[in-house]
């Protein structure tokens, strides 16, 4: 199915945290975006990527910062690759490292595009972003630029400068922060976005890579090579995740945020034995078995993030589908017991039986 692009909120890391500093509602603009805020903590959440890209965009506007994308660099840490950076830190050279980036960005954001060309002794990094989506991509270029650049320089050292930096927009009213983190000759309205790098330096060893460990990150990278790409079903399913707490979740939404119709997402799930409604009522008992057992939300504020459209409803469909109360399952759980005993066979059975009283059609 050619669907819209996803990214990982790990693409967000710090976001709040600067938004706050600049003072924006950065609260607001995630949710103008459709995003769920409270997700921020689930890095390895799939998200449209074009939300991403409005995100961006909108909070450099309401900051009235050029700059916001560099400055939310700053907060990457070279773990927000998740399995990948064990497998970029022990390559042998920085070469092997941005190769091994590069096979599997789709691990981590489904629209950038990264590849790296070589001309003698010069070697060009390009980068691309595309979300397919009608929405400006200045803002997740210079951050996917700076993030290559920190792990350069992360791989080869804080002396490790580019021959250039280079952006296909025009420069901000200010290019001073541009200087300041790329500390190397930075050019705007070029014909590439991305970096010109000494062949030789990408030759140099990974002063981070340890070669007793390279048998294991072989490993690694073979159990990620086999998880392949999210599947329809894993993206149906996510996104959900992400709707269930806006009020806005619906297989109209699923569709649009995919970038397909209806039809095209009910065509797929049925490949996978599901409809909508299972993905729908899967995914909210694996939420409220979480969430339940839980002590930091209230039953009122977990039926509202699962959209229940009353708590009476949430008690009636988690007692339907968990064979008690959810109080009853909250308490075992709080005091050490295996909760999942307490299910009886027929509610085992009824985990896909849809619910009608909530908020999501």
């Amino acid at each position: 199915m050619d669907t819209r692009p996803l990214a990982r909120y790990a693409a967000l890391h710090g976001y709040i945290e600067l938004g706050e500093s600049l003072g924006i509602d950065s609260v607001g603009l995630l949710r103008a975006a459709g995003l769920d805020p409270a997700g921020m903590d689930v890095q390895d959440r799939w998200v449209p990527a074009a939300a991403i890209s409005r995100v961006l965009e909108s909070s450099a506007e309401a900051a009235g910062r050029e700059d916001f994308a560099l400055l939310l660099a700053q907060h990457r840490r070279f773990s927000n690759l998740g399995p990948l950076s064990v497998s970029v830190r022990e390559a042998p050279d920085a070469r092997s490292a941005f190769e091994t980036l590069i096979r599997y960005q789709h691990m981590y954001n489904e629209a950038l595009r990264t590849r790296l060309s070589e001309r003698r002794d010069l070697t060009t990094l390009i980068v691309d972003y595309d979300t397919k989506a009608d929405v400006g991509t200045r803002q997740a270029l210079e951050l996917a630029t700076a993030v290559g650049y920190q792990l350069l320089r992360t791989i080869l050292g804080d002396a490790w400068r580019p021959v250039a930096v280079c952006f296909q927009h025009g420069p901000p009213s200010d290019t001073g922060t541009h200087r300041k983190v790329f500390d190397a000759d930075v050019r705007f309205n070029q014909h590439f976005t991305g970096m010109v790098i000494t062949t030789s330096d990408l030759r140099k060893p990974n002063r981070m890579s340890d070669p007793m460990l390279r048998a294991y990150t072989r490993t690694l990278l073979e159990s990620v090579e086999t998880a392949g790409p999210p599947t329809v079903l894993t993206r149906v399913r996510e996104l959900i995740e992400l709707l269930l707490p806006t009020g806005r979740c619906s297989l109209d939404q699923v569709s649009r945020s995919l970038g397909v119709d209806r039809k095209t997402v009910h065509r797929h799930l049925a490949q996978y034995g599901e409809t909508f409604t299972s993905v729908l009522n899967s995914t909210r008992v694996g939420l409220a078995e979480r969430l339940v057992a839980d002590n930091r939300y209230s039953l009122t504020e977990i039926a509202e993030m699962l959209a229940f459209s009353t708590p009476n409803s949430f008690s009636r469909w988690f007692r339907q589908n968990f064979g008690v109360s959810p109080r009853a399952w909250r308490a075992s759980a709080q005091a050490g017991v295996d909760a999942s005993r307490l299910r009886s066979t027929p509610s085992d059975r009824a985990r896909t039986r849809p619910e009608t009283t909530g908020k999501t059609n």
